[in-house]
């Protein structure tokens, strides 16, 4: 095995395995510019995994190819209604944010599992059957060399994720909306002098973080585990704070920490058939992800500028 085989194998991993921290890093990054820390989106990506599995097992014989499409809709609407717990707690009863993510979270484990033993009548999900194909891009998969590791035998919705991105970058910094988003997470009491109503932005942006961190947990419950137990999700919320972290509040430089997190993670999946990786004991790389994610965070937390308002309440008319 060369090592343009070996790259044919780890970056389409590494991309599947990326995307749903990258939809998750995004809504983060919609969240804490909007000024609110959002430590619950672990338990977002929960619901949003929870709920396109149950809707992929409900409907798959009535919806057939669309069921995975359709199943990240519902996951996406399930995790932003989910997030308005956080929203009103940390918003308008100006909680202490961190608490509240927290509180998110193990209210997000704790439904879930209670209702997967209630309607399954055990621990688990059934496996769907319903699942995204992997696909070769037109065009872009046929370019010599870098066509097959980049745009082959990879999922259509990894390469959104990448796209959107992009989007999130201009909406953010290049759209009206982005700038009363930021101004109401960098000094709210003049984007309130201004006419600018920051408690509805920050409901936006929080809501927008739930949306997306259930779209990240939907992803990966219907490309990686392709069922619902306690172990789904299993970190992946924290990894996606920690590349929003690590690519400064950014949505270019949250996705490019995420791919990094993505690679980790692959190298932990596939190392064990690669010949520079199988000599090292699987215990190491199935923890590697997670000591680079520590890593990042103990590098970068202190060097990275969040929103000046971030984690802060906002009191109208307070001074």
């Amino acid at each position: 095995m060369d090592f343009y085989q070996i790259l044919q194998i780890i970056v389409p991993s590494m991309i599947a395995l990326a995307a749903p921290l990258i939809f998750t890093a995004l809504g983060g990054v919609f969240s804490e510019r909007s000024g609110v820390v959002n430590i619950g989106l672990e338990g977002l990506m929960v619901i949003g995994a929870f709920v396109a599995i149950v809707f992929n097992l409900t409907f798959d014989e009535q919806l057939g190819a669309w069921t995975p499409w359709i199943s990240i809709l519902a996951a996406m609407v399930a995790a932003m209604i989910f997030s308005l717990f956080h929203a009103v707690a940390s918003i308008t009863f100006r909680a202490d944010q961190t608490v509240s993510g927290v509180a998110i979270n193990l209210l997000a484990v704790g439904l879930s599992l209670f209702l997967v033993k209630k309607i399954y009548e055990k621990g688990q999900t059934d496996i769907i059957q319903e699942t995204f194909d992997k696909i070769d891009i037109p065009l872009l998969g046929d370019i010599p060399v870098i066509g097959k590791i980049f745009f082959s035998n990879g999922y259509y919705i990894s390469y959104i994720a990448i796209l959107l991105s992009i989007v999130v970058w201009y909406i953010i910094y290049k759209t009206p909306f982005g700038l009363r988003l930021r101004s109401v997470g960098e000094h709210p009491m003049a984007a309130d002098t201004m006419g600018i109503n920051v408690y509805k932005m920050r409901y936006l942006g929080v809501m927008l973080s739930g949306a997306l961190g259930g779209i990240g947990g939907a992803v990966h419950a219907l490309t990686v585990t392709l069922d619902f137990s306690h172990s789904t999700i299993n970190g992946q919320g924290f990894m996606a704070i920690a590349a929003m972290i690590f690519g400064k509040w950014h949505p270019l430089g949250a996705m490019g920490a995420a791919l990094f997190f993505g690679l980790a993670q692959s190298l932990s999946i596939v190392g064990a058939s690669l010949p520079f990786f199988k000599d090292i004991p699987a215990m190491y790389l199935l923890i590697a992800p997670y000591i680079l994610t520590i890593v990042a965070l103990t590098g970068f937390i202190g060097r990275a500028d969040a929103p000046k308002a971030s984690g802060q309440p906002y009191i109208k008319g307070s001074r």
